[in-house]
């Protein structure tokens, strides 16, 4: 067990535990430390040197970030030499930073903005080393933005893409006053192993890299009287908006979030939540149909297979593991699977040419808006998606049209592709789709719930990078009697280092499991790269409540019970995995280069 210690920060007395940083022994007493290179999430590098502190005995300052405690330290962090030091350093960043700042999309959210506002900068000490300045600016990404002229070096999005994510598709190349984030040979990111993720851009503290935003291009579309705009929210926006709207993180607000997109002006708000009850009825009549092949008629199958659900994976795997394609779920995501839906089945209920149709959603994800774009996302006969925004840009619309979102009257989704289960809504969390899939294939092959109290597969829930459960089966019905006795095996993984691991273990042969779940983001969607800034530990866990909290809230919690699913299949799908769900809802994937 670790000691106990006793120091001082400004003459305030504080115990803490052996190891403990200076930063972390300052929050203890509500002392603030400016930090710019440290996150919760990602190691200590200790190198923008603004969380300078002084310790008496001692002739250098002491990085806070990176020191620990010792006892009998006495700290301050407001000394007229602490505050010059910093005061230079934010100037010194400040020198060789492009601050055209009323013009920054982080304009309002730039870190290195408030702390220049907090030491009231407004002097230019040091030579402006930004004038002259030729880097360019990387947007030929439709997810990320990437401007080399706002970077300070922190090199937060460089250990993030590292740790969190095992890409590293971003490094520090070159030295001293040459010395820049990049990617191999300089490449754009769009040309990169980058997965577009977005958790780089979570992390950055200035507009170096930032979302492509389409607000303007869907004002324009909004705007247009010959047009019909449709929107699709995605389950974790409802449990991340309020953040920047005037509530505290974990507020679910799926009501005021309906109310605020139809005073924007869309034509139809409906929920992404009705495409991912479908997903479960496709992706588990996708699993039955392999493990039926692999039990009954011995032929090779690919297994396990993995959900299809997030972007970031659907990429990673592409570059990483693509001998696996084949085990993906050929299921498109649920935005995916809405777009086209809303081309064709919408299209047809409703009465309106789809070239009339533009199709917006709200992601949590920076990666969909890369999704939305490719190539194989046309199956409704036009593109699917026309518009992704993050859950940012819808807070940044909602802001513009002047909406007091806390005084918002709670509204309903429209009809027709709005309707959902508490199946859907955990999608929003790291093993989510496994738990709403299991809720339904248990059930359809024994006649009975999953035996889980509140239907709630704990085994999958949390924060552990890889988590795991056996549902075994018993008593099924004559049509899956040859899943009797059948121990199902079944994996979680979130975040791209852990789904390495998942997917390592797959290749060497140390684990056998039939059904893997893999999203992107640490914690899942709702720590997605497109969600309101900061994203941490503690955050997620308190969106995941939410996440929980509403599924508990909902009438229906599976997917083969929604009406409007069943309706779809009745009136114009025909049956899961049929000719025209086939040709709508799934889809396939392409190898990419390694580089």
């Amino acid at each position: 067990m670790a000691e106990t210690i006793h120091i001082t920060i400004n003459g305030i007395p504080v115990e803490v535990k052996e190891n403990t940083v200076i930063l972390d022994a300052a929050k203890k007493v509500n002392v603030v430390i400016p930090t710019l290179c440290y996150h919760q999430d990602i190691c200590v590098a200790g190198n923008c040197r603004v969380c300078m502190v002084e310790i008496a005995g001692q002739k250098r300052l002491a990085a806070a970030c990176a020191t620990p405690c010792e006892e009998g330290m006495d700290i301050l962090t407001n000394s007229l030499k602490v505050r010059n030091c910093r005061k230079h350093i934010i100037e010194l960043l400040l020198s060789e930073h492009n601050a055209d700042c009323t013009k920054c999309y982080k304009n309002g959210k730039c870190e290195l903005q408030f702390l220049a506002s907090e030491y009231k900068i407004m002097t230019q000490d040091f030579i402006e080393l930004n004038k002259g300045n030729t880097r360019t600016i990387d947007n030929i990404s439709p997810s990320i933005v990437k401007d080399d002229s706002k970077c300070i070096r922190c090199q937060r999005c460089v250990r993030t893409c590292e740790e969190l994510q095992g890409v590293n598709a971003l490094a520090v190349a070159y030295k001293g006053h040459e010395m820049k984030i990049s990617t191999f040979y300089e490449k754009s990111m769009n040309d990169v192993v980058c997965t577009n993720c977005g958790q780089c851009v979570n992390r950055c503290p200035t507009g170096a890299l930032v979302e492509k935003n389409y607000i303007e291009e869907v004002w324009e579309a909004i705007s247009d009287p010959g047009l019909h705009v449709v929107v699709q929210t995605a389950p974790a926006v409802r449990v991340g908006l309020g953040e920047e709207l005037g509530y505290a993180a974990g507020n679910r607000v799926t009501g005021k979030m309906v109310a605020a997109l139809k005073r924007l002006g869309f034509d139809a708000v409906l929920d992404t939540d009705f495409t991912a009850d479908l997903t479960i009825i496709e992706e588990g009549t996708e699993l039955l149909g392999r493990l039926k092949k692999a039990l009954v008629d011995k032929a090779d199958v690919a297994l396990p297979m993995a959900t299809s659900c997030s972007p970031g994976w659907i990429k990673y795997i592409e570059h990483m593991y693509p001998e696996y394609l084949p085990n993906l779920s050929t299921c498109k995501s649920p935005q995916q699977m809405f777009g086209a839906l809303l081309k064709t089945y919408y299209a047809k209920a409703r009465n309106i040419d789809p070239t009339k149709i533009v199709s917006v959603s709200v992601m949590p994800c920076t990666a969909k808006k890369f999704e939305a774009a490719r190539a194989e996302m046309h199956d409704s006969g036009y593109r699917d998606v026309d518009f992704v925004l993050t859950t940012r840009e819808l807070a940044i619309m909602i802001k513009q049209a002047g909406i007091d979102f806390v005084q918002l009257e709670d509204m309903e989704f429209d009809r027709l592709m709005g309707e959902s289960t508490g199946a859907a809504v955990i999608f929003g969390a790291t093993g989510g789709v496994m738990e709403a899939a299991l809720r339904t294939v248990y059930e359809i092959v024994t006649g009975r719930e999953i035996p889980f109290k509140n239907l709630a597969v704990l085994p999958i829930r949390g924060m552990e990078g890889v988590k795991m459960c056996t549902v075994k089966i018993e008593s099924p019905l004559e049509e899956w009697k040859f899943l009797e006795g059948v121990e199902l095996q079944c994996a979680v993984a979130h975040g791209l280092t852990n789904a390495k691991k998942a997917m390592d273990s797959v290749k060497d042969g140390t684990a056998s499991f039939h059904f893997l779940e893999v999203m992107a983001c640490p914690g899942g969607c709702l720590g997605g790269g497109g969600q309101p800034i900061p994203t941490n530990a503690e955050i997620r866990k308190k969106r995941a409540a939410a996440i929980y909290a509403e599924d508990m809230g909902k009438p229906i919690r599976k997917s083969h019970e929604n009406p409007e699913v069943i309706k779809i299949y009745n009136d114009f799908l025909g049956k899961p995995l049929g000719e025209l769900s086939h040709k709508l809802l799934h889809t396939s994937y392409q190898i990419r280069e390694r580089t």
